[in-house]
């Protein structure tokens, strides 16, 4: 379904590569969790697949492949119609990503505005039942809020519903529950889970976190400074680690029974 075949991404002000020759596939229904501390590239690689990458500003090389069409070097008017259509993304902050003076049902709509011929009324639909699907409370109501009135949570949860109103291949979600207290992370996760067995749809599902990816995603890959140091199983590489990154991270996360200092 995706492929990412030795990819190189380096900045033009930065010495080293943010992204140094990483290979990885994700097979269709599939969730892998791409895991490593801030600044290890897993954005970046995010942004590549998206084709969000700042051409001008750097260089590149490699292969990442959609049910074997080529992202990495297609024209901008290529990647204008699959990003939306056959890519979901869903950022971190999501009342930063959101246009603060439009209402909430634009903006989830506006991916159906961009690349379908539905009317008005027909897209209204479409937007009300994806709202419904990531069990937004009183749709009809939201619809015209703006994004001010709602809470970080039931932002995220529009963003997930922009990002699936098409129904995409693919879903990239960028450490989509960071900025959420645990509660509501947990509700995420499991509208996550929902949503690629009813849906079906693919998922690369970052995070610093180790723990969240492994309450969702199947199979992980761990990166630290550009690099792919693990792959495997989640509970593999979790109760067996390879790596001594893999290992440094597992150790950070919290449990009742280490002691903070």
């Amino acid at each position: 379904m995706l492929e990412v075949r030795d990819l190189h991404v380096k900045f033009n002000n930065r010495d080293r590569e943010a992204v140094g020759g990483i290979s990885f596939r994700i097979g269709a229904g599939e969730i892998l969790g791409l895991v490593g501390e801030s600044g290890s590239g897993k954005t970046v690689t995010a942004m590549s697949i998206a084709g969000l990458l700042p051409r001008k500003q750097c260089s590149y090389s490699g292969d990442i492949l959609l049910d074997g069409q080529d992202l990495l070097h297609a024209d901008r008017s290529l990647l204008r119609k699959l990003h939306g259509r056959e890519i979901g993304v869903v950022f971190q902050e999501p009342m930063s990503a959101m246009n603060p003076l439009m209402r909430i049902g634009e903006q989830v709509g506006e991916v159906l505005r961009i690349h379908t011929d539905l009317s008005k009324a027909e897209r209204k639909e479409k937007v009300l039942r994806a709202m419904t699907s990531v069990e937004l409370h009183d749709p009809e109501h939201l619809y015209d809020c703006y994004p001010h009135e709602l809470s970080g949570g039931m932002l995220q949860r529009v963003m997930i519903a922009a990002a699936i109103v098409i129904e995409p291949s693919l879903l990239l979600l960028d450490e989509p529950t960071t900025a959420l207290d645990v509660t509501i992370q947990a509700q995420i996760l499991e509208l996550l889970k929902k949503l690629n067995s009813e849906l079906g749809i693919s998922m690369l599902f970052i995070s610093h976190n180790l723990n969240v990816v492994r309450k969702l995603c199947a199979r992980v890959a761990v990166m630290q400074r550009g690099l792919l140091v693990e792959t495997g199983e989640t509970d593999q590489v979790f109760y067996h680690p390879q790596h001594p990154y893999t290992r440094q991270l597992i150790d950070a996360i919290p449990t009742r029974e280490r002691r903070v200092r």
